[in-house]
């Protein structure tokens, strides 16, 4: 049995007929994050990489900016809850703002704009470069008949795949991205994320902490995403697939002929 999914038997309807049906769905948890002894809020999640979701969560809100802030985590033995201990005090913001879409996700309302920093990147890809990329994106992606509808995010270094994470909330997975970067102490030259998930607006906020220049997803964009990445410095790609995809901010890094 897979910690992300369990077997589901199901009838499934056709011109054809009836048929019965062996699937995987996708497991959802509720796991609290407490901070500093105080509950803070709780995740809807895939029950893996626990400790990445909560580092990546707090650092892409904003409240660490570093691994050696983090004085102890532990993932209690029932995993329905992660208590991180910090080597400072940390105000718990008064309200949360529940993200868009399907398992979104809680973003602070005190994360505000003028907090963050342009993405400021001479780094360029070319169009075969990035259709590389969603060659080993789709290659390595668990396929949906096994993975059971969680999305999948990954972490490339330019044109080259580092890692793979999924999660049954697109949110999650960026956050589970800057956990594992943090803990792993990587270092990557030209961050460039690649999802399977749609860009709002706090996707794009996430991928500004990362300092990631390149947002390259399979789905749609918000319009709030898009003017968000126009103006702090990121070239979003949407619609990618492995020989198209259209180019909504900066063009400028993209090579042409």
């Amino acid at each position: 049995m897979h910690a992300d999914r369990v077997p589901l038997n199901y009838l499934q309807y056709s011109p054809a007929g009836i048929e019965s049906v062996q699937s995987n769905i996708a497991i959802e948890s509720p796991v609290s994050l407490t901070v500093n002894g105080e509950v803070w809020l709780t995740f809807q999640c895939t029950p893996i990489d626990f400790e990445e979701l909560a580092i990546g969560f707090l650092f892409n809100e904003g409240f660490i900016s570093s691994l050696s802030e983090i004085e102890n985590i532990h993932v209690c033995d029932q995993k329905d809850n992660i208590d991180i201990w910090l080597n400072h005090t940390v105000e718990k913001p008064a309200i949360w703002r529940r993200t868009s879409g399907c398992h979104g996700g809680n973003s602070s309302v005190d994360s505000v704009e003028n907090e963050f920093v342009k993405v400021e990147s001479k780094a360029t890809m070319s169009p075969e470069q990035i259709f590389e990329l969603m060659d080993q994106f789709l290659n390595l992606q668990i396929p949906h008949s096994e993975s059971g509808g969680v999305h999948t995010s990954a972490l490339a270094d330019g044109a080259v795949q580092l890692f793979q994470i999924i999660d049954i909330g697109r949110h999650n997975t960026f956050d589970k991205i800057a956990g594992r970067l943090l803990m792993n102490r990587l270092s990557v030259n030209t961050p460039v994320l690649v999802t399977s998930g749609r860009i709002s607006s706090d996707m794009v906020q996430k991928s500004i902490r990362l300092r990631a220049p390149f947002i390259i997803s399979m789905r749609s964009a918000s319009q709030l995403g898009i003017n968000m990445a126009d103006a702090w410095g990121i070239t979003l790609i949407g619609g990618a697939r492995r020989h198209r995809f259209n180019l909504l901010t900066h063009p400028g890094r993209i090579q042409t002929p």
